[in-house]
């Protein structure tokens, strides 16, 4: 089998593996979409008092929420974090 084979076929078992619950391998689960309104409504926050808290810019928070724009990257990482875990958040950003 070639190298390019070789590789293809270990995608694939790790990906089956994932996807059997193994997470071993680093692979993280990261939301395609997040409901960034919801995210925010939930926590019971203004826009600006949710960009203040988490660190956003107010344009940027308005800007996902109305579907102008997605989050990405880091952001859409941190958005999944505070969905679950707002406090955890909250406590590492205050820490110095």
């Amino acid at each position: 089998m070639t190298k390019a084979g070789e590789k293809i076929l270990a995608g694939a078992r790790q990906a089956l593996a994932y996807a059997r619950g193994d997470t071993s391998k680093g692979v993280a689960h990261v939301p395609v979409h997040v409901d960034v309104k919801s995210v925010r409504e939930n926590l019971g926050l203004t826009q600006a008092q949710f960009a203040a808290r988490f660190g956003f810019s107010l344009r940027t928070l308005q800007q996902w929420e109305i579907g102008r724009r997605m989050p990405h990257g880091p952001a859409r990482i941190l958005l999944t974090i505070i969905a679950r875990e707002p406090r955890a958040v909250r406590r590492a950003l205050a820490a110095e």
